[in-house]
């Protein structure tokens, strides 16, 4: 089986990014990595467990479209804690313990746990760093009644800041509005907490904060040449949902010219753009990185993924305009791919002759397509896709094997309506968004996008397992960033929830077999390290 060349380029530039060309492979693993010093026949059973494991959990998937939330949230983090205070230290650098790093502080306040520490109490705290008598922390404590504390020192602006985070209602609105604030703040951990509050945000909920976006100051953000590629992502989204007609020409130059620093967050770009030019905004997307095979593979990969997000979360262009885009990179096979899946979940049933063109003259080393193929004609309701299949098995059966054994029929993408309902113009839904925040209404569910219904997690893109991408996309000899991936895990049964599925569009059985199997080698390789296991000593040189 071929590997396709384009996976190491996604493994390199988006290291978050499941990697579907070998799915059912297990992933290789650094054996240098200090943590992971495995031991003989013990560590490959458990290499081998993890690895099948891994494979069968769903990923989740972020809120922010086209952001990276790279970590919890101090809000975030607090909400985990048994007690978190700000305190400051009775010791001094030269009074402390320097051999058991124990300071000693006293609380001034309690912002959670305030029925096991009070205001004035003295604690003992670890912490290695210049220690001062007065010098405040942020204490956050766990593990009760004894609380263990991790500290944090404050500047007098992130002492503020937190306590501000900390004390936010739920309401998702209330806390966009303050975090809005400090996304370009000089303290660098201040500007990046308040991202990653953005980034961890369902798309939904940032909408209602459009009328109150500072607009000029995002056009502003979007064009300096400073700001970091997850922060333009950001900066695109917004500027998508309070902009106007008014900046497509800035946002068309940057298309037409893209520099080095827009590359890296041209996804977002070109979903910006469609977001305020809607359909009419199509040509010049395909003009520049669908049909242009000059195009390098990074920016038709960016061009695919803000597709991708309009079809599925955009609500501005009809999926029956989409496809047409998607249809022309069915002419390039070695794209092709990347695009099956959205096509089965978006029921276009249009290209089966396609499908079984490519299939018959993908080449052994393309014959990546083939699975994918397989996969869109077995959930094509058509009875010219059976039939097809029939043939194409005769040709490579091993392909309708794969397809049968580790993949589900794609699960097609539901609509309240009809599919051209789920456009809605920009003005309805700045106006909806305008509304929301008069009301001020608080809600804790997702709410449908664009007539799109969501049920469970919000899901941002096409499963790309469906048609398994046996795969997804990689290598270019580019340096640049890449566009953020914005997929969902594609394994077995990663959708189940809030969609509808027939018993007997699974092979329940193969996945069984390899549960089993990951369970069983689970099993072996905890006996192997609690029994000792044999130890593989490398040669002696």
């Amino acid at each position: 089986m071929q590997v396709d060349p384009r996976m190491s380029y996604i493994a390199q530039t988006h290291p978050k990014a499941p990697l579907d060309r070998d799915r059912y492979s297990l992933p290789r693993l650094n054996r240098n990595a200090p943590a992971l010093c495995w031991r003989g026949i013990a560590g490959r059973g458990l290499a081998v467990a993890l690895g099948i494991l891994l494979t069968l959990l769903p990923a989740v998937s972020q809120a922010c479209p086209f952001c990276e939330s790279v970590q919890q949230t101090i809000r975030q983090q607090s909400l985990t804690m048994d007690a978190v205070v700000i305190a400051s230290s009775v010791d001094s650098q030269l009074t402390r313990n320097l051999d058991t790093g124990i300071v000693k502080m006293k609380i001034h306040q309690v912002l959670r746990g305030g029925e096991l520490v009070k205001v004035d109490q003295v604690i003992d705290a670890i912490y290695y760093g210049d220690v001062k008598v007065g010098r405040r922390f942020l204490l956050s404590g766990v593990d009760p009644p004894e609380l263990q504390w991790s500290c944090l020192p404050l500047t007098e602006d992130f002492e503020k800041y937190i306590i501000g985070a900390i004390n936010l209602k739920e309401d998702p609105l209330s806390r966009l509005r303050y975090f809005r604030k400090f996304l370009e703040n000089d303290d660098r951990l201040i500007s990046r907490d308040a991202y990653d509050e953005f980034a961890s945000t369902p798309y939904e909920e940032m909408m209602k904060l459009g009328a109150e976006m500072d607009h000029d100051r995002l056009v502003e953000w979007v064009q300096n040449p400073e700001i970091g590629a997850d922060r333009r992502r950001l900066y695109f989204t917004m500027l998508g949902i309070c902009g106007s007609k008014d900046d497509l020409p800035m946002l068309e130059a940057q298309l037409r010219t893209p520099t080095k620093s827009v590359s890296s967050g041209l996804d977002a770009l070109i979903a910006c753009y469609l977001t305020l030019a809607g359909e009419k905004g199509l040509p010049l997307i395909n003009e520049l990185f669908i049909t242009n095979k000059k195009a390098p593979f990074k920016e038709t990969y960016a061009a695919i993924m803000a597709i991708r997000f309009h079809g599925t979360d955009g609500g501005v262009i009809p999926r029956s305009a989409l496809v047409e885009s998607l249809h022309a990179v069915l002419e390039r096979p070695e794209l092709a791919d990347m695009v099956i899946p959205d096509l089965a979940k978006w029921d276009d049933w249009s290209q089966v002759n396609r499908m079984v063109k490519l299939f018959k003259d993908a080449d052994e080393k393309k014959n990546w397509v083939r699975v994918p193929v397989v996969n869109y004609l077995r959930a094509c309701p058509l009875p010219e896709a059976q039939k097809a299949i029939e043939e194409l098995e005769k040709i490579d059966p091993g392909a309708v094997q794969r397809s049968k054994a580790f993949f589900p029929i794609p699960i097609r993408s539901k609509s309240d309506d009809k599919d051209d309902q789920a456009s809605r113009t920009r003005k309805e839904r700045f106006e909806k968004s305008k509304r929301a925040l008069v009301s001020d209404t608080r809600s804790d569910k997702a709410r449908p996008i664009g007539g799109l219904p969501i049920n469970g997690p919000s899901l941002k893109v096409a499963d790309a397992s469906f048609v398994a991408t046996g795969d997804a996309t990689a290598k270019r000899n580019h340096s640049d960033d890449a566009p953020q991936l914005t997929t969902v895990a594609s394994i077995p049964g990663a959708k189940l929830l809030g969609s509808r599925i027939l018993p007997n569009q699974l092979n329940p059985w193969n996945l069984t077999l390899v549960m089993v199997m990951g369970l069983a080698s689970l099993c072996i390789g905890i006996f192997l390290v609690l029994t000792g296991g044999r130890v593989f000593d490398p040669p002696k040189a």
